[in-house]
């Protein structure tokens, strides 16, 4: 099993870099973890916000397979707590679930048409964030949810 994340846009604060970099670099002792950041989408300005979720939505599915799982993280999703992470995705491992693919899309969401062909969609809190932050929050979680599952002592309930 192997756990994708993609997202529109590249991220040019050096601190979240650093810390997604870090993160990266701890999950690859559990789990085949790659990050896909897609270019964002050329003349975006110049597009009304239907047809930029719709080129953003092109972009994306270039990036995943039929096989996979697609998990969108949405705001107006369902929310899990640490411990519930963890559990969904270690209920994902024993199943021997095909690939997961996580997908943050751009400032608008995502178009219809796409979030319909998601398995799930999670939401990482009520408040929102940047979708650059978004990235660094999502990777310190999935770190977090193995070492819940792994038992081992990042994680304090």
């Amino acid at each position: 099993m192997k756990i994708k994340l993609i997202t529109i846009g590249k991220t040019n604060m050096p601190f979240i870099k650093d810390g997604v970099q870090e993160y990266y670099k701890r999950l690859q002792k559990y789990i085949n973890f790659e990050i896909h950041d897609l270019e964002d989408v050329k003349n975006s300005k110049s597009l009304n916000i239907k047809d930029l979720k719709l080129k953003e939505s092109e972009l994306l599915t270039k990036k995943i397979k039929d096989t996979d799982d697609i998990i969108l993280l949405d705001e107006k999703a369902k929310m899990f707590s640490s411990q519930e992470f963890a559990k969904f995705i270690e209920q994902k491992i024993i199943i021997g679930q095909k690939d997961i693919c996580f997908i943050i899309g751009g400032a608008y969401g995502f178009d219809n048409n796409f979030a319909n062909v998601c398995t799930q969609k999670i939401s990482l809190s009520l408040m929102t964030f940047s979708h650059q932050l978004v990235r660094l929050i999502f990777t310190e979680q999935l770190y977090r949810a193995f070492t819940i599952i792994k038992d081992e002592p990042y994680h304090h309930q």
